[in-house]
Parts: structure tokens; C-alpha cells; sequence
């Protein structure tokens, strides 16, 4: 089973970035996904996820500026439009369990992070 996360850097303020975690060792048919980041001295927070019949949740304040999608048969997308200085963070992706509108990763199922820097 393997995560990877990528596609960060240092962006500016405003602009939108797209992430992507691919997954390798288990199929997306069967597995939801969640991203998850972790500011600068912070403890980490849940972003949003994605079941595998495309539904997605999102923590409360991530709706308007996050997007999830599945990009291929092992890839999903995460969107950011606007990005702003708190933003900044380690983003990892997880196979998740869902329930009630909330995802809680799975011990083992977790990729390595990449890093996001917002700054001008």
C-alpha cells in the first residue's frame, strides 16, 4: 500500500494549485480518500475527502476554496483556488473511513506529505 502526495511548492497569494495523490497497492473503486495538512507549528487538520462514488465532504471553512477529484483510476486531485499565507502546510493524503460526513484515516494508509509555502 502506498500514498504519494505531490505537486506542492512555493506559490503566490491568489493563484490556485492543484495536489495529487497516487495511490498504489489498492483500487480507488473500493477506498476513499482524504487530504489532511499540517501548518507550521499547528496540529493537523482534515481538508476533505472523496468516496468512491465521487461524493465529497469537506471540513467546515474548506468548502468555498477546496476541491476534490478523481483524476484516473489511481489518482485523486486537490484543488485550491485563492490560495492565502495559512494555507501554507505539509498536505498528505489517506484512505479514509466516512461516516456521517466525516472521514477519519486509516492506520497505515497514509502517504508522505508535500509541502505547500504561500508567499509573494
Amino acid at each position: 500500500v502506498q500514498l504519494q502526495a505531490s505537486g506542492g511548492g512555493l506559490v503566490q497569494p491568489g493563484t490556485s494549485l492543484k495536489l495529487s495523490c497516487t495511490v498504489s497497492g489498492f483500487s480507488l473503486d473500493y477506498y476513499s480518500i482524504g487530504w489532511i495538512r499540517q501548518a507550521p507549528g499547528k496540529q493537523r487538520e482534515g481538508v476533505g475527502c472523496i468516496t468512491t462514488d465521487g461524493t465529497t465532504y469537506f471540513e467546515d471553512g474548506m468548502k468555498d476554496r477546496f476541491t476534490i477529484t478523481r483524476a484516473n483510476a489511481n489518482t485523486i486531485s486537490l484543488h485550491i483556488s485563492g490560495v492565502k499565507s495559512e494555507d501554507t502546510a505539509v498536505y498528505y493524503c489517506a484512505a479514509v473511513d466516512v461516516a456521517g460526513g466525516r472521514f477519519y484515516p486509516k492506520a497505515g494508509y497514509w502517504g508522505q506529505g508535500t509541502l505547500v509555502t504561500v508567499s509573494s
